[in-house]
């Protein structure tokens, strides 16, 4: 028998860092449960909003969010022309496990990390979690595994970096996820 977790998106929660009062910005939602454990995080006093390439991503993202009873304001739209104004976020977490980021052309990818950086508070974090080694089950009878993504390869962290990220590294691979945060720099920090 398969003993099934309590809380099958602490370690997500845990690794996104997010807290109450947090403005709260996702690009993707391959996972509507995802987002709502880590929009729940919130609360209140904070702000979640996600923004999805296509309609489907957007009914993911509504019921993912309706399921976990929070708020989540859902965008259609590309994230290499974000609608909001410089320095509103907090945390941006980009869910990369269905190749948001990793699928785009070298130039539009560079511009939509660009457009994380400026949404983004100085001090404010981006957080990019994607598909990891394949793990248990998945690795015995999953067949041949494919390239590493985007955050795997690296690629990830010098795309960040080269856009003015910095202490950008790979926290943890976990579960048959990656994690690679980023922080935009404050003001008088060297670029």
């Amino acid at each position: 028998m398969f003993l099934k977790r309590q809380d099958p998106f602490g370690l997500i929660v845990g690794m996104t860092g997010v807290k109450l009062g947090d403005r709260l910005l996702q690009i993707g939602c391959s996972h509507g449960g995802r987002l709502g454990a880590i929009a729940g995080k919130v609360g209140l006093s904070g702000r979640a909003v996600a923004v999805v390439p296509d309609a489907e991503s957007a009914s993911r993202a509504t019921k993912g969010a309706a399921s976990a009873g929070v708020l989540v304001e859902v965008e259609i739209g590309p994230p290499t022309r974000l609608t909001f104004d410089a320095d509103s976020f907090d945390l941006a977490v980009v869910d990369e496990t269905g190749g948001i980021l990793g699928t785009l052309k070298d130039e539009d990818r560079l511009t939509a990390i660009r457009e994380l950086l400026r949404v983004l508070r100085p001090g404010g974090r981006a957080m990019v979690i994607a598909a990891g080694h394949r793990t248990g089950l998945t690795k015995l009878f999953g067949g041949a595994q494919a390239s590493p993504s985007f955050a795997l390869s690296g690629d990830a962290n010098r795309a960040l970096e080269s856009q003015g990220f910095r202490q950008v590294r790979m926290l943890a691979e976990r579960d048959g996820l990656v994690f690679v945060e980023g922080m935009k720099p404050r003001a008088g920090e060297a670029g």
